[in-house]
């Protein structure tokens, strides 16, 4: 049984915001687009106003569709990316750090896993779309 966790998408003025994971959990101190577990009967707007809010003390304002999906290898987690809509300035509640970034600098961090699969899958799908 997989477990389903949102990875909030958020931009703002061509940055994206990206988090550093707490030392002491899994994947510490690699960074991460914020995000959690999706708990029953949730909807994704739901989620990801919890689990915002909890980390970053960030209102919700929108959650748009999933735009990619990866099984997190050596975990039983289903890694959704999605926009989403925010209001507020975030402030590091659980993360040891957080930073916007240039879209085309987000592989320069040292990302999960996941997170820098979903990097390479975007880089590429804007690529493929300027060559249209």
């Amino acid at each position: 049984m997989s477990i389903r966790v949102l990875a909030a998408v958020i931009e703002r003025n061509g940055s994206v915001l990206i988090c550093k994971r707490p030392a002491h959990k899994r994947h510490g101190d690699l960074w991460e687009f914020p995000g959690g577990k999706v708990e029953e009967g949730e909807t994704d707007l739901e989620a990801a106003g919890r689990e915002l809010d909890e980390e970053l003390a960030l209102a919700v304002t929108a959650v748009g569709p999933v735009t990619w999906s990866i099984a997190d290898p050596g975990s039983e987690f289903v890694i959704e990316f999605l926009p989403v809509g925010i209001e507020g300035e975030p402030q590091c509640l659980e993360h040891s750090a957080l930073a916007w970034v240039p879209g085309d600098e987000l592989l320069t961090y040292n990302l999960a896993p996941s997170d820098r699969r979903y990097v390479q899958h975007r880089l590429a799908t804007l690529a493929a779309s300027r060559d249209d």
